[in-house]
């Protein structure tokens, strides 16, 4: 047991921090801390970033922070990390930054697998957690549009809300938004890195128009693969929680899928999406995980992909203008030709 000498108090009473044994700053003070505030006090001293760095802090942290990553594998993933546990939180909690990704496509090893660790919360209380393995190696999969599903859709899972909706539904909608989060966490073995995907909060709530299922939307805006006015400019990583139930009965969720779409709504292939996740994994930089970013980043894609539609309706109402133009003016002259000839 290491020995440390104790400190004459300063003036008042208070007591160093050096005067403490390690063994008890770490159980009584670092680990009543959150993620962000252990980091923020490792950046204080030499003394306090060693005390924070210890990985069964951070193991705690992971694992209240997600209760999908006590599964064994992933378990043994993260112990890989260069800083175990403490790496893994700080690839998984803050947002992507919308950085243009630095990555040479051509050269870009794809991974040959993807795990995916989900959790689902209302009012921060899990509800729904699950592991995903998936094989990106095949040509089907790097050929076919991106689409991860947790669900098979004979299947639906139940939860401890209780479902409202008839004269509620509104005031029940504006609640769910309000209180239904989810974290994605994509994470290659291989290179060990990962990354959140997930908006945290609902961007959008709505019924689906035929089936009348609740759908709560949560999306991260990325840089995507192509340059300035191409329609991977930015990408949307959008995730879709589907809720059913009757009315004053258990809600399930039906649905947990995610997909990936270009700035003009279009699916991107299995291949586009692993060189994005790579590049936004590659990256280095990630943003605050906390606040409304998510929403706000959201509705200012869904505006771009708005004008951008928009732009090209001008654009094809142009062409048809020149091309019916061009075709009256070719009528016109090749009857003239005939009448005058």
């Amino acid at each position: 047991m290491n020995s440390t000498t104790s400190l004459p108090l300063h003036q008042g009473g208070i007591t160093p921090i050096s005067a403490l044994h390690p063994d008890i700053f770490q159980s009584h003070i670092l680990a009543l801390l959150d993620g962000p505030s252990l980091a923020s006090l490792a950046c204080v001293s030499s003394q306090l970033h060693a005390l924070s760095t210890h990985d069964i802090l951070w193991f705690n942290i992971c694992s209240s922070t997600w209760p999908s990553l006590n599964h064994p594998r992933l378990q043994q993933i993260i112990s890989t990390f260069p800083s175990g546990h403490r790496s893994f939180f700080s690839d998984s909690f803050p947002f992507p930054d919308l950085q243009p990704l630095k990555l040479d496509v051509n050269s870009c090893t794809l991974p040959t697998e993807l795990i995916f660790a989900v959790d689902v919360y209302y009012q921060n209380q899990i509800i729904y957690s699950k592991v995903e393995e998936l094989d990106t190696s095949s040509s089907w999969f790097l050929c076919s549009p991106f689409r991860v599903d947790l669900l098979d859709p004979k299947d639906s899972a139940s939860t401890p809300v209780r479902y409202l909706g008839g004269s509620q539904d509104e005031a029940w909608l504006k609640h769910l938004e309000e209180n239904l989060s989810l974290s994605w966490i994509v994470i290659n073995p291989t290179r060990k890195k990962a990354v959140n995907v997930s908006s945290r909060r609902a961007v959008s709530v709505q019924r689906h128009w035929l089936t009348g299922d609740v759908q709560v939307r949560f999306g991260t805006v990325t840089a995507g693969d192509e340059g300035r006015g191409s329609s991977r400019e930015l990408v949307e990583c959008g995730v879709v929680v589907t809720c059913c139930g009757k009315e004053g009965g258990e809600m399930h969720v039906r649905e947990v899928c995610m997909v990936m779409e270009d700035m003009e709504g279009k699916g991107l292939t299995g291949k586009d999406s692993l060189v994005i996740l790579e590049g936004v994994m590659e990256q280095g930089r990630r943003k605050g995980g906390e606040g409304n970013e998510g929403k706000v980043k959201f509705e200012e894609f869904q505006e771009r992909k708005r004008e951008r539609k928009e732009e090209n309706q001008r654009k094809e109402r142009v062409l048809d203008l020149v091309c019916i133009t061009v075709g009256v003016v070719g009528f016109v002259s090749f009857w003239s030709a005939i009448l005058f000839k």
